[in-house]
């Protein structure tokens, strides 16, 4: 009978020539790596900071959202997400599963970074990104329907989105994605440094997990919570290379058929896919006010 092993050196050269990056993710790569030294930077300096304030405010949204669907997954009942100009946030909920829904703020919304910078690898997996983006949308606008910070910053952005999706077809598409996908990774690596082991915060996630547990302070569980932060994010540039190999010219072509702008040779009559994202979130304005 013959033997089914396969030789190491064959499995070796794959795993090589999966994670070396092509001239495309190369790219990419440079690109992910220059939104890291930009969003250092302006974060840091006070008089720059304005400008990626959007973007931090969402960071903020992705935490709670986090906590709000780990609570809803644990049957704990959703009362309500706030947003604070000071880049604040609080989600309020009663019942499920608290070490389950502490924890899933920092680790939540830095798997949902992970998951943003994998698909800003390939065009059409960031249209994807994009959809399921606007579905947790509905969700935080649902849960923060009182707060009009909320409602400003999601409509925001969902009009940023559908204003890229329109660009070269999609292509500067995938780039937003990657920076939000980076700006919310980088944004829990630095909160939890700065929430739980730079300084200890009696209000932070990590404290009241400690009070929960027991196990530990809340300092180490904010170094468990910062070393799973940074594997996902290393996750996420890895899947990346991996899912993602198309060359720029195969995602043009790919994405000129999936999920086409209106007036491309993809497209097809009716309603503009990326307007989904702005019909949906003005459908659900409607609900709640009518």
């Amino acid at each position: 009978m013959p033997s089914l092993d396969v030789p190491n050196y064959l499995f070796s050269r794959d795993v090589q020539s999966d994670l070396t990056p092509n001239a495309t993710q190369r790219v990419t790569l440079i690109v992910a790596g220059c939104y890291v030294i930009a969003i250092a930077i302006l974060w840091h300096v006070s008089f720059l900071s304005w400008i990626i304030y959007p973007f931090r405010l969402l960071t903020v949204g992705f935490h709670e959202m986090s906590h709000a669907f780990a609570g809803m997954l644990t049957c704990a009942t959703i009362h309500s997400i706030v947003l604070d100009p000071d880049e604040g946030g609080e989600t309020r909920m009663s019942g499920g599963i608290p070490w389950i829904s502490l924890p899933a703020g920092y680790l939540g919304s830095s798997l949902i970074g992970a998951s943003l910078i994998a698909c800003g690898f390939d065009t059409n997996a960031s249209k994807v990104a994009c959809l399921v983006l606007a579905v947790f949308f509905l969700f935080t606008l649902w849960w923060a329907r009182r707060n009009w910070l909320s409602w400003v910053l999601i409509l925001g952005m969902s009009g940023l989105i559908v204003l890229f999706w329109f660009v070269e077809g999609g292509e500067a598409l995938r780039y937003l994605v990657l920076f939000i996908g980076v700006m919310s990774d980088l944004y829990v690596l630095w909160d939890v440094i700065d929430d739980t082991i730079a300084r200890k915060v009696n209000n932070s996630d990590a404290s009241a997990f400690a009070r929960i547990c027991g196990c530990f302070p809340s300092q180490v569980w904010g170094v468990i919570w910062l070393i799973i932060a940074i594997l996902f994010f290393a996750a996420g540039v890895l899947v990346g290379l991996v899912a993602f190999k198309q060359s720029a010219a195969q995602q043009k072509q790919d994405a000129s058929t999936f999920l086409p702008v209106p007036g491309s040779s993809g497209a097809t009559p009716g309603v503009p896919v990326p307007t989904f994202l702005l019909v949906a979130v003005t459908t659900l304005v409607w609900n709640l006010l009518g």
